[in-house]
């Protein structure tokens, strides 16, 4: 690996040394108390509709070539965030985030499958999803389906993982955290351009790729899969509208990272990025108000827990960005990228403020066009290829095909927003330049970014052997209450592990949180999971 010059290798060997041990010392937080805990009937209700694969290329966002009335409607109910960034422009790596509130480089998340099958990141154990957080407080979580975050979701983290609010096993007048996630538009459903609907001489074609009749029927067809997107959300909030949940529901719109497309997903520029995100609340939200402000998708555990009226644990990296407790916008949003399927390894780190995108290539000798089989099979990629291979491109569409990668990029967005002028060389800019570098570095090193250490040494520390560990059995202790009832302990000895439990033939996992009481001769099931190890085996107890 070629690193730029002996600051940068030195700061490598900083954080290579030093992430193994800030990966284990960060101090264990707690599990959020309540700050109060009012009749279920005045608590928020949650809707999240993610998609997959798509940028802020949306009517509401300004975009004349798309048809999007349900999302168009719903901007003009809430507020429509034109700075909102995911932290890595791939799905796992931002779903761990996502669930968490924190960075893939803290979690070990970051690389995008890995040259082990079936290993699981495991991240430090004070890390929990956060619906279990909603699930103590006494909120009916379920997500519908996807999860993909580089570790399987312990059992703990939903009461259900199909359906949604509607669920027959939601208990009367619960509060819901509801995830529903559109696959609609994920990137293998561009493949077959052979018919559109939306017309491909009307498509806006980024300069840095080949305008050809097939890259402007692979642009048309994305469009079209997010028409057909946009019709699922409305029959959503139509349900949602239906049950009288309207005004008592925040709902959030999102997608995991930028367009499905080569230079997009995968890549840390804005097209990769950059998502589009609308949040609509009744009485904390201004309809039709736009916001600038920087947000990053790690802030989304955060102000979930922020309005259900818990509190936020310390070690979460994201912020509030909505509410009474919103936090103070930060001055950049930070991601990157590491390996890509596979056999695609790489090391990117990005910096970004309203303006300039700071990107730092740890690995140049790599390409940017190194070839990635789900990548393969677009449309766009096959006829880029093509025209390289022939000397057809000219101009910016030759710049994915560089190689090596420059040891640093910086762009004005403002006046370039397809990011194909590198200004990193420019003397006008230097003083940009440094205070981009700087917060970068500074971020990786306040993040502990694991993102240095070599994938093998991870791996070893996380499973050693190469052996997934195993959550310890959780031990159940009972003494008498006073009211005639018996007073449960649950507890694990595996640092970090959740633990679920089930009273008499019930089949929904609870999730522990303080000793409870319950009825003597009560037959009590308990199981624990950290994230990253295997399930502890089941332990049951009838209860003196």
């Amino acid at each position: 690996m070629r690193i730029i010059d002996n600051t940068r290798r030195r700061f490598l060997k900083t954080i290579t040394a030093g992430a193994g041990a800030a990966f284990f010392s960060l101090p264990r937080q707690s599990l959020p108390r309540i700050f109060s805990k009012p009749d279920r009937h005045t608590r928020p209700n949650f809707l999240w509709i993610s998609c997959e694969d798509i940028s802020p290329d949306l009517a509401c966002y300004g975009d004349d070539y798309a048809i999007t009335p349900n999302l168009d409607r719903l901007a003009d109910q809430g507020c429509r965030y034109t700075n909102a960034f995911v932290p890595f422009p791939v799905c796992a790596p931002t779903r761990s985030s996502v669930i968490t509130g924190m960075y893939p480089g803290t979690l070990g998340s970051m690389h995008m499958r890995t040259s082990l099958k079936g290993y699981e990141c495991v991240p430090p154990p004070y890390v929990r999803c956060f619906p279990e957080y909603l699930r103590m407080a006494g909120y009916y979580c379920s997500n519908h389906t996807k999860t993909d975050y580089q570790f399987s979701p312990p059992f703990t983290t939903w009461d259900a993982k199909r359906g949604n609010w509607r669920n027959k096993d939601r208990p009367k007048n619960a509060p819901f955290f509801c995830v529903i996630n559109l696959a609609v538009t994920h990137e293998s459903k561009c493949w077959n351009i052979d018919k559109t609907v939306h017309d491909p001489a009307k498509v806006k074609v980024p300069p840095y790729y080949p305008d050809t009749p097939i890259v402007r029927r692979n642009l048309a067809k994305y469009y079209d899969n997010i028409t057909t997107m946009d019709k699922q959300l409305g029959d959503i909030l139509d349900k949602l509208d239906a049950d009288g949940l309207t005004d008592s529901t925040v709902v959030f719109f999102w997608s995991d990272h930028g367009r499905g497309l080569p230079r997009c997903k995968r890549w840390p520029y804005d097209s990769g990025l950059r998502v589009p995100l609308i949040i609509r609340s009744q009485g904390k939200i201004t309809p039709g108000s736009v916001s600038d402000e920087l947000v990053n998708l790690i802030d989304l555990a955060p102000t979930v827990l922020s309005l259900a009226g818990l509190r936020v644990p310390t070690t979460m990296q994201g912020r509030i960005i909505l509410g009474d407790k919103k936090d103070p916008e930060p001055k950049y949003v930070f991601g990157g990228r590491n390996r890509m399927d596979a056999t695609s390894y790489d090391f990117i780190r990005t910096s970004r403020d309203k303006r300039y995108r700071y990107i730092r290539n740890f690995t140049p000798n790599i390409p940017y066009a190194r070839k990635i089989p789900y990548m393969e099979k677009m449309p766009i990629m096959q006829q880029w290829r093509l025209l390289h291979s022939q000397g057809k491109l000219t101009g910016p569409q030759t710049l994915f095909f560089r190689h090596p990668k420059p040891d640093e990029e910086l762009y004005d967005i403002e006046n370039d927003p397809h990011e194909i002028n590198n200004l990193a060389a420019s003397p006008d800019h230097q003083h940009i330049l440094k205070r981009m570098k700087a917060a970068l570095d500074t971020w990786m090193k306040e993040t502990s970014d694991l993102g240095a250490i070599p994938e093998d040494k991870l791996i070893e520390r996380m499973w050693p052997g190469r052996k997934q560990p195993i959550t310890a059995t959780p031990k159940i202790e009972t003494s008498p209450a006073q009211n005639g009832k018996v007073i449960v302990k649950l507890s694990c000895q595996t640092k970090g592990a959740s633990i679920g439990y089930r009273i008499g033939p019930r089949r929904r996992w609870l999730v522990y949180a303080k000793p409870f009481t319950l009825e003597p001769s009560t037959e009590l099931t308990a199981k624990a999971i950290r994230i990253g190890y295997k399930p502890s085996s089941e332990t049951k107890k009838t209860l003196p």
